[in-house]
């Protein structure tokens, strides 16, 4: 059977793996994912605009920032989007697109309904047999993966988009990742992220992950061999992501470069096959791909996008993209109002709602929380701004928001997201994000996400 004129999708997306895989220099074994970077674009300073589940979700799909979009917080906390048809499949299905849904997808909680139904999806993928070689949510990943080879391996009279989602690297609980229990990984020839101590226990944790991204690995690399073996990958553009950083203390949900950094890779035909094996540093965020898919696919560009098309990046037309990135934080577990601009050299963050402890809850349970916590993590305070030199302080670890000399890029970054806020309309000009009817949050005195939950009426 000819393939379809218009170039397929593949879209294969994780949770909470950020850039702590092979292809950015980590020592984490993901040779599936090494390999497809070789073969494609790595984009080394990616970024989510919201470190948080649904809300970076949500932006990718739709184009929009989440506090223009409605997904404010989590979907499975009550949290929706003002307008489903904004989601890339609604652009797609004029062209003759095929939509299918395998796996997570966590823009979309609808009890009285199917959540696939709700986006707008054709199909939702019956998964495969994930009987053998892993356990729990890990079995439920296997099935995801072996579900999506089977759509692949279907004969195909139309162009598909099809959404393959893994748990593998969230956090299920202290000990586990992707729903198995740890320790699993080896901890002794391992070193955790570099902003936290070095110590036993966060060796052990990231050890842990590493295993959790190895599995990860695993699954999307059967997907990418499902592909070949179709005989689809000529026609095929693959775009692999996560939604933010890994779900360890400051880093998912925080605003630094730690929460905020993402792997994303794109392989593909026509233009983007041109860049093959390039690794790009200019910044991009998750906007970016709306608009790069409607240029492979020669689709208009919906009025709401806010992002711009990677393709003259990769093309090597242009070496930048953007001058400034921006970055929210509105409902995780709790309420967090959080801000930021950054450029290639600085980094501003403005918290709106400011405690006298961190807002806990907003970090999963972990090891390595428990030792911060140990160290009196509870009783460190919060800062109202704060400026880094990301030239000389990549770990974003000292403030630099009072020094005199820094005081004419504070006052250019304060400009700058004072009129991002405006030109998009932000609620917190109004001095609160609303939270949607009938979402819950946790309260920002608490300890841990896992604790009781208020309900917002």
């Amino acid at each position: 059977m000819p393939q379809p004129s218009r170039p397929n999708i593949l879209y294969l997306h994780s949770h909470d793996t950020g850039r702590y895989i092979q292809p950015y220099g980590y020592a984490v074994a993901t040779p599936n994912l090494q390999r497809f970077a070789q073969e494609g674009v790595l984009f080394r300073n990616a970024f989510t605009v919201n470190p948080t589940c649904s809300p970076s979700r949500a932006a990718l799909l739709t184009g929009s920032w989440p506090h223009c979009n409605g997904m404010v917080g989590l979907a499975h906390r009550g949290n929706r989007l003002n307008d489903y048809r904004q989601h890339l499949i609604h652009t797609l299905k004029p062209l003759g697109y095929h939509t299918a849904l395998c796996g997570i997808q966590h823009i979309a909680h609808e009890p009285k309904s199917q959540p696939w139904q709700t986006i707008g999806y054709d199909e939702l993928v019956p998964l495969g047999d994930g009987s053998e070689g892993a356990c729990d949510i890990g079995r439920e990943d296997l099935a995801r993966a072996r579900g999506a080879v089977e759509f692949l391996k279907r004969p195909h009279d139309r162009p598909f988009f099809l959404s393959v989602g893994f748990f593998a690297t969230h956090r299920t609980g202290v000990r586990g990742h992707n729903g198995e229990i740890s320790p699993a990984g080896d901890a002794r020839f391992v070193r955790p992220p570099a902003h936290l101590p070095d110590t036993p226990r966060t060796r052990q944790d990231f050890a842990d992950f590493a295993v959790a991204a190895g599995r990860l690995d695993r699954y999307m690399g059967m997907v990418l061999e499902g592909l070949d073996q179709a005989g689809l990958r000529g026609n095929t553009l693959v775009i692999i992501t996560t939604d933010h950083g890994i779900a360890f203390p400051g880093m998912k949900c925080n605003l630094t470069d730690h929460g905020l950094g993402v792997m994303l890779m794109l392989r593909g035909p026509g233009r983007v096959g041109q860049g093959a094996g390039r690794v790009i540093d200019a910044m991009v965020t998750h906007l970016d791909v709306f608009p790069t898919v409607c240029d492979v696919v020669e689709a208009p560009h919906p009025a709401w996008l806010q992002g711009k098309s990677l393709l003259p990046l990769i093309a090597g037309q242009t070496d930048s993209l953007h001058d400034a990135i921006y970055a929210e934080v509105n409902y995780h577990a709790a309420y967090e109002p959080l801000r930021a601009v950054r450029t290639n050299r600085y980094k501003y963050i403005r918290r709106f709602d400011l405690h006298s402890h961190p807002v806990l809850p907003n970090c999963d349970d972990s090891l390595s929380k428990d030792v911060l916590l140990e160290y009196g993590w509870r009783q460190r305070t919060q800062e109202e701004e704060q400026l880094f030199d990301l030239a000389f302080d990549p770990q974003e670890s000292c403030n630099r928001i009072h020094d005199p000399a820094c005081q004419e890029v504070v006052e250019d970054l304060r400009r700058r997201l004072d009129e991002w806020m405006r030109s998009t309309n932000d609620p917190l000009l109004a001095g609160r994000v609303p939270p949607r009817p009938g979402s819950v949050v946790n309260p920002v005195d608490g300890l841990s996400p896992n604790e009781p939950r208020l309900r917002l009426a």
